[in-house]
């Protein structure tokens, strides 16, 4: 290792030369394994010497232990399950998190371990380590956080805005649940109330072009309408390629509000030129073309939405509806099939379907 003084001229070049270094002498060296191990993973991103490195100090500290020496380190068990879950190995992840809980629990265990379980797709068992972690450690944030994750990945919508509320409680100023309880209320048409929260995120100081997106939408759903197109007007101003689209294409649900769809149809066109793979985009321009009965172009658009995004049921729900309304029964069942698959619960889906399956049941 060495000082600031000893690095090369190249700036592209690493401060230090991993491949060159003896990882079992610094093990030994708690304070500077730790530094180190922090350097690897983080800065340097390299897992393999970090997941080397914290072996061998695991290993030197078990070795003192058994010899009377000192106490094993809980640290450098959270540190290894930390690298094999960056690895792709969750469950040995998980052995080294439970190991750590028997040394000391710790906050980052519990999280750890919390978000081992959410890679395993077993958000229950995220949801009870959790809770073991607020016994622990009592109104923390970063466990309510990620109850209120896992509680809307499950579509527990009234459980995770009541933990956002608490995370609030304890953090008045915390980002993401002011914008998730906005976002909640939006979609349970309080637009009035949504305004408020992403008000609150701007009077943060928070600047970026998808709150100016958001708090346009909440004043046009609010009938704010003079502040709608302002709002866009400066998400436009401060946007980048990689959000571009994006604003085009909720500007274009302004359009369709407005019933100018010459304007929405100009909006969608521009959000695929910013985003060539937005597949709402694609689906909305087919539903416009498809009003003016240009169905060729239509099935275009919407075959193209489907490949961009297979999980969409919209695409395909379009797809059969206008094929039954050309004739094509059959075409129209196979794909209709598909929209079921993504959403079996869509009702007009359930219905074609029904409509269909009735028709050549009675061939």
């Amino acid at each position: 290792m060495g000082t600031a003084s000893m690095i090369s001229g190249d700036e592209d070049s690493s401060f230090i030369n991993t491949s060159r270094l003896n990882i079992m002498k610094y093990a030994g060296d708690g304070a500077v394994a730790k530094a180190l191990f922090e350097y690897f993973f983080y800065v340097e991103n390299d897992t393999k010497h970090a997941l080397e490195l914290a072996t061998s100090a695991q290993k030197l500290t078990e070795k003192d232990k058994a010899q009377g020496q000192g106490a094993q380190d809980w640290w450098w068990s959270v540190q290894i399950a930390l690298t094999w879950l960056r690895l792709g190995q969750p469950r040995t992840a998980e052995k080294y998190f439970r190991q750590a809980l028997l040394i000391e629990p710790m906050l980052i265990t519990y999280i750890g371990l919390g978000k081992v379980y959410v890679k395993l797709d077993q958000p229950l068992a995220a949801l009870d380590i959790c809770q073991k972690g607020l016994e622990k450690f009592p109104g923390d944030v970063t466990l309510l956080t990620e109850m209120a994750r896992v509680q809307e990945g499950l579509q527990n919508m009234a459980v995770s805005v009541r933990h956002y509320r608490e995370v609030l409680a304890q953090d008045s100023s915390n980002i993401e649940a002011i914008a998730c309880i906005g976002m909640h209320h939006f979609y349970t048409d309080q637009p009035e109330v949504s305004l408020r929260f992403y008000r609150r995120l701007l009077q943060m100081g928070l600047y970026t072009a998808e709150l100016f997106v958001n708090l346009g939408l909440c004043c046009f759903a609010s009938q704010q309408y003079d502040m709608t197109l302002v709002c866009f007007q400066r998400a436009f101003a401060i946007s980048s390629n990689e959000n571009i689209g994006e604003i085009w294409y909720n500007l274009g649900h302004i359009a369709l509000g407005l019933s100018d769809t010459t304007w929405a149809g100009q909006c969608f066109r521009l959000a695929i030129a910013g985003d060539n793979s937005h597949a709402e985009a694609y689906n909305n321009l087919g539903v416009l073309e498809a009003r003016k009965g240009r169905s060729d172009l239509a099935i275009a658009f919407f075959q193209t939405a489907a490949s961009l995004a297979p999980h969409m049921f919209e695409p395909f729900f379009n797809q059969a509806k206008i094929a039954d309304s050309v004739g094509d029964l059959q075409n129209s069942y196979l794909i209709v099939q598909k929209a079921l698959e993504n959403y079996p619960d869509h009702a007009d889906s359930k219905e074609l379907f029904a409509k269909l399956k009735k028709h050549f049941e009675a061939l």
